[in-house]
C-alpha cells in the first residue's frame, strides 16, 4: 500500500504538470513542470522524501528501459538524421556541458547555503 501512495504522489504531481501546461503557453514539457513542482513541494517541505524515496529510487533504476522507444524512433529516422549528424553530436555535447556546469553550480550553491545556516 505504501507505494501505491507513494507513486500516486509523484503522479499526482505530474498531472499537475499537464494542469500548468495546459493553462501557462509556453514550450515548457508538462514533465518540467511536474519536476518543479514536486521539488518545490520538498524544498517547502510540504512533502517529506520519505514519502516518494522506495517508488523514485525504483523509477530510477528503470529509467534506462524508458529511452529504449525514443532509440528505435531515432533507428527509425535514421534515413532523416544522418544529413544532419555532425549538428545532432556537436548540439548533444555543448548542451550536455551546460548541463553539467548548471548543476554543479547550482549544487554548489545549495551546498554553500546549508553550510551558512549550519554555522548560524
Amino acid at each position: 500500500m505504501k507505494y501505491i501512495i507513494q507513486f500516486l504522489i509523484i503522479i499526482a504531481f505530474s498531472f499537475l504538470g499537464e494542469v500548468f501546461h495546459f493553462l501557462i503557453p509556453l514550450p515548457i514539457p508538462a514533465s518540467i513542470y511536474g519536476i518543479l513542482l514536486l521539488f518545490t513541494a520538498l524544498m517547502m517541505k510540504w512533502i517529506k522524501v520519505n514519502q516518494v524515496r522506495e517508488v523514485s529510487t525504483l523509477l530510477i533504476s528503470v529509467m534506462p528501459m524508458m529511452f529504449i522507444p525514443a532509440a528505435v524512433g531515432l533507428i527509425d529516422s535514421w534515413s532523416i538524421i544522418k544529413s544532419h549528424l555532425l549538428t545532432y553530436i556537436i548540439v548533444t555535447v555543448v548542451s550536455t556541458f551546460v548541463v553539467m556546469a548548471t548543476s554543479g553550480f547550482v549544487t554548489q550553491y545549495v551546498i554553500r547555503r546549508d553550510n551558512k545556516k549550519g554555522e548560524e
